[in-house]
Parts: structure tokens; sequence; C-alpha cells
């Protein structure tokens, strides 16, 4: 039931250009202090896992687990994604009460 809000807040947030996809990229936002907010995929590989989750850690983002990849590309229209960061506070905020109040894990 909490899945499909979510990520039509993800959705949302991505059509307002506050959604950076891919490792990468996400990784450059959690240094530039811009990431409010990091959601990485529970089939991220365990190398991804520890250099995002060792990253959030560092910088005192944010980070929360989504099912899986797919579900996390498809929210924000595009192909599996294994790590998305939000940059704008209201849409983080509202998400991380989102996915920790959801029944999916």
């Amino acid at each position: 039931m909490g899945n499909k809000q979510w990520t039509s807040l993800l959705g949302l947030a991505n059509r307002a250009r506050k959604v950076v996809s891919g490792e990468e990229l996400a990784i450059k936002e959690i240094r530039s202090g811009r990431a409010k907010l990091v959601l990485l995929a529970e089939d991220a590989s365990v190398n991804t896992e520890k250099k995002i989750s060792d990253k959030c850690a560092s910088y005192g983002v944010p980070l929360r687990k989504v099912p899986d990849r797919y579900m996390l590309g498809q929210a924000i229209g595009k192909d599996a994604r294994v790590v998305v960061a939000i940059t704008e506070e209201g849409f983080a905020k509202k998400l991380i009460t989102m996915l920790d109040g959801s029944l999916w894990g």
C-alpha cells in the first residue's frame, strides 16, 4: 500500500528536477552537500552498498533502502536505477516519513 505513495512522490521530485540518479552523480551530490536523502535499491551490489552507505555516513546524509532497482527506476521514468539522491529538503523529509512508515520491509 505504501509503495505507490513514495514512488509517485519520487516521480514528482524528479519532474521538479530535484532527483539525481546513478552512483557517480549521487556521490557527487553527497560530497557537495546537496543530497538531502539517498535511496538505495535492496538489490544493489555489496560494493555499491558499502560505497554509498559509507559516503552517506561520513557526510551525514540520510539513507533509505527501497525494494529493488526496477521500482526505483520506474518511479523516475527511467530504466533500473540502483542509487538516487534527492536534493530538496521538503521532498527528502516527506520520503523519509513515507518510507519509514511503509510496510514493505
